[in-house]
Parts: structure tokens; sequence; C-alpha cells
């Protein structure tokens, strides 16, 4: 089912939690929402979810206007980073409390809670207590829960937040391919971008209530349309520039003193360069620096490399044993034009 927000808006007095937000979610499509803590996403998922009001906008999904509608009768289900599983109840009547609020029979509902369990590989843990699960193991049967009810929508906030970082990446995977299975539209909220990435079919990157940018991972990564987006998502060096337009969509910058000409596709002003990382290649020759800071972080080893008042970040694939390991040592490196994207500040 297609979500669509219209202007959706949150006040509290005079502070705007969300503002104006518009937005479509296509029908099985699933939305990562990303953003620093206190930029409104949580809020916007509870707004949808209608565990809270929005004070301006409409909540539509599919044809149907449901702004106005109490939570229970939006057929959205929500799967929260503190579980919100209940601690007398064994894990089937856990799963089972949406079903039984819905009047099904008792033969129903285990045929329903039993098929789900088994999809999130917890067959035969129907009689266990929730105290004597592990924190994945919870987080499956809140996954369960809400989709045993099989939603016209799915809501996620910050499911993984509680987990350590390797249960997060096997549950990052169980809930897209589970995702991708039952085919429901879903949001998935989370101030990882990694998650984001791993999970979402596209991301909206929120900062002070607003979108920054909407887009496929990919774009996101590679083309941000401002330096907030480049920064947020991944790793990016971030100059400066002044670029003077040239003929054929194209503008003449320069970036630590190396001067070069790049494409650009429209005609706003554009103030900031950004390069990544792994575009940035040391060697014998080009602009000179002095390591600051060497980083292993294992298939990577990240260089932060010192050029008169600016920090540059280089990323080295693979075994660096002919690479620079000494604090102050002075280093070369490059980069060509094609590592080069003009953004807004």
């Amino acid at each position: 089912m297609k979500i669509e927000l219209r202007n959706l808006t949150k006040k509290y007095g005079g502070f705007y939690a969300v503002k104006q937000f518009s937005l479509t979610v296509a029908d099985g499509e699933i939305l990562g929402l990303l953003g620093p803590s206190g930029c409104g996403k949580t809020t916007l998922l509870r707004m949808i979810a209608g565990l809270i009001s929005n004070s301006e906008g409409s909540i539509i999904f599919g044809d149907k206007e449901i702004s106005h509608l109490p939570p229970q009768h939006r057929n959205a289900a929500m799967v929260f980073q503190s579980y919100a599983l209940f601690p007398h109840m064994n894990v089937f009547d856990n799963v089972a409390f949406g079903l039984r609020t819905r009047g099904f029979s008792k033969q129903d509902m285990v045929e329903k809670v039993e098929q789900i369990l088994d999809c999130v590989e917890l067959k035969g843990f129907s009689k266990r207590k929730i105290q004597e699960l592990s924190g994945g193991q919870k987080q499956r049967v809140a996954l369960a829960r809400a989709l045993v009810i099989e939603p016209d929508i799915l809501l996620f906030d910050e499911p993984l937040s509680n987990l350590d970082p390797k249960l997060r990446v096997n549950m990052r995977q169980t809930i897209k391919l589970l995702q991708r299975r039952f085919g429901i539209t879903s949001v998935y909220v989370t101030h990882d971008q990694e998650e984001a990435m791993s999970i979402a079919d596209r991301i909206t990157v929120m900062n002070h209530g607003e979108i920054q940018q909407t887009d496929t991972p990919k774009a996101l990564y590679f083309h941000p349309v401002n330096s907030f987006v480049a920064d947020f998502v991944g790793q990016a060096n971030l100059f400066s520039v002044k670029p003077i337009p040239a003929e054929n969509h194209q503008s003449r910058v320069e970036i630590l003193g190396k001067s070069m000409t790049i494409p650009v596709s429209h005609n706003e002003e554009l103030t900031m360069a950004m390069v990544r990382p792994e575009n940035i290649v040391l060697g014998h020759k080009g602009i000179r620096g002095h390591v600051l800071l060497r980083e292993d972080l294992g298939l990577i080893t990240r260089y932060h490399i010192g050029v008169g008042q600016e920090r540059v970040k280089v990323d080295v694939l693979g075994k660096v044993e002919s690479t620079p390991s000494e604090i102050d040592q002075e280093v070369f490196f490059d980069f060509n034009s094609s590592a080069v994207h003009l953004i807004r500040v």
C-alpha cells in the first residue's frame, strides 16, 4: 500500500519537530529515514503510526486520508527499539496478541503464529519465556508480532540499536529478506547510515525536521545535494571553492592548490567540493602533506593528512606495507576531476 505525506507538520509551541514534510513511499517499498538524534524522524514515524497527532498536513494510506484515525484503525504495525514485549507472556502469547484482539479463533491463531515463528527462525520457541531469550531473539519475536497481523504498513523505530554489531548485521539481513517476502510497504528509522543503506530502497536524509535529500543509497553517496548529506552519509572531504562558470556546463575550481574543470548540471551557486577518501591516491608526486593520524580499520587504512589548515582523509584498500606509517611523515597524494562533486553548503 502506498503512503503519501503532504506538508506533514508537528509543532510544540513555536518549535517545529517536523516541518512541511511531503513524501511518497511506493507500494512494497522500504524507505529509510536517516538523520542525527533529534532531527524529527521518530516524531514523523509516530505520526504515521497514529501515536501522536499531526499539527498540519495529511497522511494518506492508499487513497484514504487516515490522519484522524486512531492507531488500531490504521492497520500499521510498529517494531520498537525496546522490543515492547509483554514480560508476563510467553513467546506464543506475545505474537498472538494482535490476533486475539482481532477475534481470531484459537486454531487459526496457533496456525498463524507457528507459521510466522518459522519465518523468523524461532520454530519451537512458542512456550519460551521472554526472559529466557537473547536480544536478537526478542527482536525476532517483536518482528513476528508485527508481521502476523498482516499489516498494510510496517514501521521500524531504530529496531537494532540495542544489539551488538554482528547481531545487527544478521538482523538487518533478516528484516530485508522478510520485507521482500511479504511485500509490505515499510518505513525504517535509524541514525546508522550503513544500516539504512543496506536495508532501504530509498533513503530520506533529515535534519531539523526537514528533508535534505531523498534518493537511492548510491545516489546519496555519490551525488549528495549539500554538505550535510555528504558529511552524514559516509566519509567525505569537503572544501570551500569559488566556482567560475565556464562553457558547456563546466566550472573551473581550485582545491588545495590544484586547478581543474568540473562538470555541473545546473546553474545553481555551488560553493563546496566533495571528494570521497577512497578516490584519493597516495603516490610520489601531487599535493604535499604530512600524516596527522593513521587508523587501521581492517580492510581499509585511513590516513588523516594535513595540508596547511586543511585535514584530508585518504582511504587505502588492502595491504599497506609500502604506505606511510609514521606521524608527521611527508606524503604526496592526488585525485582527478571525476572524483570531485560540487554541492551546496
